[in-house]
């Protein structure tokens, strides 16, 4: 009889010990940036402007996944801090106007958007990760 309990204790302790956590929410690291904006004129003829940029969404992919898992907005000095996050790797982008793209046969404010990217890897609990500047056009 008390075989059962101390097989099942067992099997279960295996099963669990196989998991292993991917990237992602659950953790005690942190990945922080910041962004700098340069500010042109519709057609990318006139820099009007540069300097760290509030108010941006900025993403995080975790791991391989497609898509991104959560964004946030930059303070008000241009920085930003995904918290709480697991080892792996990770991919923080911003969204910045593309002075290549053309609508119309023109560059301005029409041409799409292009993801700026950073990458990141947490190698440890409690880490602090700084990513480099993602610098994007306005």
């Amino acid at each position: 009889m008390k075989t059962i309990p101390l097989l099942f204790t067992f099997v279960c302790l295996l099963c669990f010990s196989d998991c292993k956590k991917e990237a992602g929410e659950g953790g005690t690291s942190f990945i922080q940036g910041k962004v700098y904006a340069k500010y042109y004129n519709k057609n990318f003829s006139v820099l009007a402007d540069s300097g760290y940029a509030p108010d941006i969404d900025v993403y995080i992919i975790y791991g391989d996944e497609f898509s991104y898992s959560d964004r946030l907005r930059t303070s008000y000095d241009g920085s930003f801090e995904f918290k709480y996050l697991r080892k792996g790797n990770y991919k923080i982008f911003a969204l910045s106007r593309d002075s290549t793209g053309t609508y119309k046969n023109q560059v301005n404010q029409f041409s799409p958007d292009i993801a700026v990217t950073v990458e990141a890897q947490i190698n440890k609990s409690r880490e602090r990760v700084e990513v480099k500047q993602i610098d994007i056009l306005q």
